[in-house]
Order: structure tokens, then C-alpha cells, then sequence
């Protein structure tokens, strides 16, 4: 049985980034349009948390019983290397999807119940990533899923549950957030593509190559601060981004140079990083020029 370090180590804190960037340029875009509420966002970002790690451990589940993760380089996977049961981490899963669906059915009864269907389909999309017997995340379209559902949906679910509408500024912040969350799973496709490419698993990096997601990788990221850069046509405070450019153009570095392996494991670090301080800038820009 998995100790609470496992579990933590299992539940891939360096991912939660991706769960907490969009929530916080949806509330800074909801405060360009003067319409913060504190305590929805609290309760978007539960659910951006709960989701994220309930993907962790289905992926886990999912790519643990397939036998993807056996020889894999990287941290610790609780059932490929069976330190816990399929179950115990399935119903891991399943638990958070529970309090994450929870949490958004009391976003939607104090906003609007259309969103349901965007959080249902969240949902739907965090199983069968690497879940069911047809997984699209074995098909190249893992990065289309995180585009969609922590770039797009996370940032102006997030800004209309709180304004109760939206602006051209939160959907450029949706789609930079939503590359920048792309760009950290290229990195990590990148890495495995030896092991993936073994045990059958297409993802886009093996589908496409090494090289050419290497040039997607430093794509997205570009595309990210031209973004915030377009933004400051509504407010210049969104140049607040480009603090993390400098993180940024330090993994870049590292993905360009033909690493491989181990060697990339430190651009996952980094470009989650890059994507969180990335939020807080843009974020901060936003509110402050409403």
C-alpha cells in the first residue's frame, strides 16, 4: 500500500500549475470587467484542482494497467510500479472527479446552468484521455483535450461565472494559457516518446517526431507572450506577463538543444512555473487596467 508521499508524488504536484494558471487570468479578466467575486473563484479553482488531479490519477490508472508506464523515465506512477492497486487509484480518481463535479454544480446554481454541459464534458474528457478501450490521448489528440479543457474552458468558465460575460482580452488569455498548458505536455510527450512508441502509445509527439516538437514546443510559447503582447492594446498592464519570460526562454533553450531523456525532466519544472507566473502577470495586468 502507497504512503501519503506516494499518493502526493502520484497526484503530479508539478502539474497543478496548469489547474491554478487558469483560474487566476479568468478572475483577472473577470476584474478587467469589474466583476471579481472572491468566492467564486475559490470555488473554480477547487475545481480546476480537483479535476487535475483526478486526470493525474486516472492517467495513472489507465496507463498502469496498460503497462505504458513500466519502463518509463520520470516520477513516481503508483500503479506502474505497484506500489498501489488499480483500484485504490481508480477510485482515487473518481473521487476527485466527485468533489470537482460537486463544486461545480454549486458554481453553475449561482451562475448559469448551461455550464454544466462545459463541466460535464470536462469530465468525460478526463477519463477517457488515457481511459476506455479508445483512449484519444493514444490517438495525437492529447493536447487538443488540454487546449480545450485547461485553456479555453478554465479561463472563461472561470471569468463568466464571476462577470457573467466575457471580452476579447479573457479569450487572448484563454488561448495563451491554454498553449503554455500544451507546451508542458509536448515536453512531457517529448520525453517518452521511446517508451510510448514501445507500448503503442500515439501521442502527437510520436506521431510527429522529435524535431517538430521541438519547434511546437518553442511555438506555443511564443504564441503565449505574443498574446499578453496583444493584450496591452486593451491595457498595457498586460506586458505584467512577460516577467516569465525569462523561465521560459530557459526551458526553450533546454527543448531546442536536442535533450532527451532525464534531460527534460527540469523543462516540466520549468515550463509549469512559466505558466504560473505567466498567470499572475497577466493576471494583476488585467485587474489593474479595468
Amino acid at each position: 500500500m502507497a504512503n501519503l508521499s506516494q499518493w502526493i508524488e502520484g497526484a503530479r504536484p508539478r502539474t497543478l500549475p496548469a489547474a491554478v494558471a487558469p483560474v487566476l487570468v479568468g478572475t483577472g479578466a473577470a476584474g478587467y470587467l469589474d466583476g471579481f467575486v472572491w468566492w467564486k473563484a475559490l470555488l473554480a479553482l477547487g475545481v480546476g484542482l480537483a479535476l487535475q488531479i483526478g486526470v493525474n490519477y486516472a492517467n495513472d490508472y489507465s496507463d498502469g494497467i496498460r503497462g505504458t508506464d513500466e519502463n518509463r523515465v520520470g516520477p513516481l506512477r503508483l500503479v506502474g510500479s505497484k506500489v498501489a492497486t488499480p483500484r485504490a487509484v481508480k477510485t482515487a480518481a473518481f473521487t476527485c472527479f466527485g468533489v470537482g463535479a460537486v463544486l461545480g454544480i454549486v458554481l453553475c446554481a449561482t451562475s448559469s446552468w448551461w455550464l454544466l454541459v462545459a463541466g460535464a464534458a470536462s469530465l468525460v474528457g478526463a477519463w477517457f484521455y488515457t481511459g476506455g478501450k479508445s483512449p484519444y490521448g493514444y490517438r495525437a489528440l492529447g493536447e487538443v483535450s488540454v487546449f480545450l479543457f485547461f485553456g479555453l474552458v478554465a479561463v472563461l468558465g472561470t471569468t463568466y461565472v464571476q462577470a457573467e460575460r466575457l471580452h476579447w482580452t479573457a479569450v487572448a488569455g484563454a488561448v495563451a494559457i491554454g498553449s503554455i498548458a500544451c507546451a508542458l505536455l509536448v515536453a512531457n510527450n517529448l520525453r517518452d516518446i521511446p517508451t510510448d512508441s514501445v507500448t503503442g502509445k500515439r501521442t502527437l509527439a510520436v506521431v510527429i517526431g522529435a524535431a517538430r516538437s521541438r519547434q511546437l514546443y518553442a511555438g506555443l510559447i511564443a504564441l503565449a507572450f505574443i498574446l499578453a503582447a496583444l493584450s496591452a492594446l486593451a491595457t498595457p498592464w498586460t506586458l505584467l506577463a512577460l516577467i516569465a519570460l525569462p523561465l521560459a526562454v530557459k526551458s526553450v533553450r533546454v527543448v531546442v538543444s536536442d535533450a532527451v531523456g532525464p534531460a527534460l525532466i527540469p523543462v516540466l519544472k520549468g515550463t509549469g512555473l512559466t505558466e504560473l507566473v505567466y498567470a499572475v502577470g497577466l493576471a494583476v495586468g488585467l485587474a489593474l487596467g479595468g
